[in-house]
């Protein structure tokens, strides 16, 4: 951004690949209607007609991958489904932090955005397949694969993630973002590190290499 009373700041490379990047998805937003249209719903509407063809694009286009590359379901959803669908909420959270005095708009909107995938994203598919299917006189039938033992290895490192925020808050490092900069590097560290072990222990029991339950 610009230097009060400064000059403008030039793009770096970064800005300039990213924009490389993303020039096709800035203009397909683009027609998404100001929020002066319908007191917002108008924009509201469009925004999630949008944001469902893209997810619907990016599952389509990850399953095809790991067909292709000889990728289990699983793997797929857990490592490049889960990738493109939370990149964008990443973005969105930095420009929060940047932004706000405070933490709570940026982590309000990581627990915000998966809320909506687990209990609307997963519910409403769930619900039109199963009113579907009973109409045609079937019973709509979900296997659980290794389900269990990813959610409870997720909330096991959600919690190791909550108590770092939680121990953060003390006043030696001034919030759950920020603080000294060895601190902000290894407290990202640990959580990308959480990460990796995430979709590693995930793969492994998909490939049966460790027994889940």
């Amino acid at each position: 951004g610009d230097e009060e009373g400064g000059e403008p700041q030039q793009p770096s490379c970064c800005d300039y690949f990213m924009h490389t990047v993303t020039v096709f998805w800035k203009i397909l937003f683009a027609f998404v209607p100001p929020t002066e249209y319908w007191n917002g719903w108008a924009c509201f509407i469009v925004s999630i007609l949008v944001i469902g063809l893209l997810t619907a694009v990016i599952g389509d286009l990850a399953s095809h991958f790991g067909c292709t590359v000889g990728l289990r379901d699983t793997v797929t959803a857990v490592v490049f489904v889960a990738l493109g669908t939370s990149i964008p909420d990443t973005f969105a959270s930095k420009v929060a932090a940047k932004q706000d005095q405070y933490a709570d708009a940026s982590v309000g909107n990581v627990t915000g955005s998966n809320a909506v995938n687990v209990f609307l994203g997963i519910g409403v598919a769930w619900s039109i397949s199963a009113i579907y299917w009973k109409v045609k006189g079937q019973v709509f039938h979900v296997d659980p694969g290794s389900l269990a033992f990813s959610v409870t290895l997720f909330t096991i490192f959600a919690f190791i993630n909550i108590g770092v925020l939680m121990l953060r808050r003390r006043p030696s490092v001034g919030g759950e973002l920020g603080g000294p900069k060895m601190l902000k590097v290894l407290t990202s560290l640990l959580f990308i590190g959480l990460w990796l072990l995430y979709i590693t222990f995930s793969s492994l029991e998909a490939y049966c290499h460790i027994t889940g339950f």
